[in-house]
Parts: C-alpha cells; sequence; structure tokens
C-alpha cells in the first residue's frame, strides 16, 4: 500500500477493490491458493518516511554544566 494512499484515506477503498480481485482470481484458480481464499493485507496505522523518535525533546539535550555563575 503507497503511502501517500494512507494518508490520504483512499486505503480501505484500495483494500476492498483488491479483496475484490483476490476474491475473482480465487473462482477462476482455485488450486492455485490451495483451497484457501487469499485475503489482502492488514491497513497500516500509520506511513511514516522517518517516525518520530520516542524520547521527548527535553528529555534528549540535558546540559553537563553552565556556564553562568
Amino acid at each position: 500500500m503507497a503511502p501517500a494512499a494512507v494518508h490520504d484515506g483512499t486505503a480501505a477503498a484500495l483494500n476492498a477493490q483488491r479483496a475484490v480481485t483476490l476474491d475473482a482470481a480465487f473462482a477462476a484458480h482455485p488450486i492455485r491458493f490451495k483451497g484457501r481464499s487469499p485475503k489482502p493485507p492488514e491497513l497500516p496505522l500509520a506511513a511514516w518516511i522517518n517516525p518520530p523518535a520516542n524520547e521527548s525533546p527535553a528529555a534528549a539535550i540535558t546540559p553537563a554544566s553552565t556556564l553562568i555563575s
């Protein structure tokens, strides 16, 4: 699934379209799927290029000492 489809909300429609296509393929050639109907993969919850760090920015920068006396 393309990240853009997840981001703009068209992923659910694309997933439904994939399910119809997989059902048609299974109906035409069930032996290829070993008797089990294929399902499209689950939709991702988010699509990231660079996922955010799990730590807070304040905790990441802690000065060892100060120059002000």
